[in-house]
């Protein structure tokens, strides 16, 4: 099956034809959005951009990125418009995310109407979590009644780095004790335990965990409370705040970790605090994860800044020395690779983020294809 891949993020809409019985790209295609997709308007141009680069004929089903699924969607689903209505409903738990997701499935549906959509949910691969994971020590009715618990995300991603970890190491999956660090304009580390997530740092909404390009992390919840309390900013303000002017944009002045890694190494004390930050936090991240298994054999880095910045790669590893991880040289590295010197006792990966071919593969399985192992 020819699936399509349509993966709208903050700032592109990524689209690749994948066939999904030999897992080969067959076509790719990125169209730039702008700074902000939240803010984007003619989805529809948009997607008819991206189609430019694919023989639209030999699409035979669409295969979308949703970051949340909330409670109800487990697994890959079929696209129709109660399913649709729901990921618009979950927007305020992905307020980045969902809205364009939904936008870009309408433009699609309407532009590729007589094949199939699916949309894979990035939370799906955390619906398994131990109930001590995904609780909050708060009140009871918060969860009964509201549904106050941790969904975690990137799950799409760290699928992928979890097979491809096996791949490297040659290592039979339920026996695989791993750590993925998804380090990118988002960032997450997820616990994986012989396939399954055992534990992850994004919570209810991809707000919570280590500090990103625009976005906080986790900060001490007493802050915004006091802000609002004391009138200093209004419920918009503060989530504008912490969803698009916090992270390393907060403190660096921009959310380019290669403008940063530039701006620190020509002394700039900003560019310097980020990266520090942005380590500890990565690091601290990684150590807590690691705690929810019951060993170690191995951390993958992936996405956009675990992928290319090799200088905060090694410097995130050599705060890890504690758990037995030795350091790594800080040399860039294109293609997917054991970083760690062999017979390591805890192996360190890079592993290009490959969403896409999760999501044909998710696709097929929701249509009743057998996709590629």
């Amino acid at each position: 099956m020819n699936v399509l891949v349509l993966n709208a993020g903050s700032s592109s809409l990524k689209a690749s034809l994948v066939d999904s019985g030999s897992g080969e790209t067959l076509e790719r295609a990125d169209v730039r959005v702008g700074d902000d997709a939240t803010r984007r308007r003619g989805w529809a141009q948009l997607v008819d951009a991206a189609l430019e680069s694919v023989p639209v004929h030999s699409i035979e089903a669409v295969g979308h990125r949703v970051v949340h699924g909330g409670a109800r969607f487990r697994a890959a689903t079929r696209v129709d418009d109660a399913v649709l209505d729901t990921i618009d409903d979950l927007a305020d738990l992905a307020p980045l995310h969902n809205p364009v997701a939904a936008a870009t499935i309408r433009a699609a549906r309407a532009r590729l109407a007589a094949v199939p959509h699916v949309a894979c949910f990035d939370t799906a691969f955390h619906a398994g979590l131990p109930e001590a994971e995904f609780r909050y020590p708060v009140p009871e009715g918060w969860y009964r009644d509201w549904g106050v618990r941790r969904f975690g995300f990137h799950g799409l991603s760290v699928e992928w780095s979890v097979r491809r970890t096996v791949e490297l190491l040659g290592r039979p999956p339920a026996s695989l004790r791993l750590v993925v660090a998804h380090l990118g304009s988002g960032c997450s580390v997820t616990a994986v335990d012989g396939g399954r997530s055992a534990a992850t740092s994004m919570g209810m909404t991809p707000l919570e965990g280590l500090m990103m390009g625009t976005r906080a992390g986790s900060i001490d919840p007493a802050i915004p409370l006091a802000l609002l309390r004391d009138g200093r900013v209004s419920t918009e303000e503060l989530a504008a705040a912490l969803d698009h002017g916090s992270g390393l944009l907060a403190v660096a002045g921009t959310a380019d970790m290669r403008t940063i890694e530039a701006a620190a190494s020509a002394g700039d004390e900003r560019a310097t605090l980020a990266l520090d930050m942005f380590v500890r936090r990565a690091a601290a991240g990684v150590a807590a994860a690691a705690t929810a298994l019951p060993s170690l054999d191995a951390i993958a880095f992936t996405a956009g800044i675990g992928e290319h910045a090799a200088g905060v790669r090694a410097a995130i590893v050599g705060r890890l020395g504690v758990l037995g991880v030795a350091p790594i040289a800080s040399a860039h590295v294109s293609e997917d690779a054991v970083l760690s010197a062999p017979g390591a006792p805890v192996a360190v990966l890079r592993i290009e983020a490959r969403e896409d071919l999760v999501i044909a593969g998710q696709t097929a399985t929701a249509l009743g294809e057998r996709p590629a192992s």
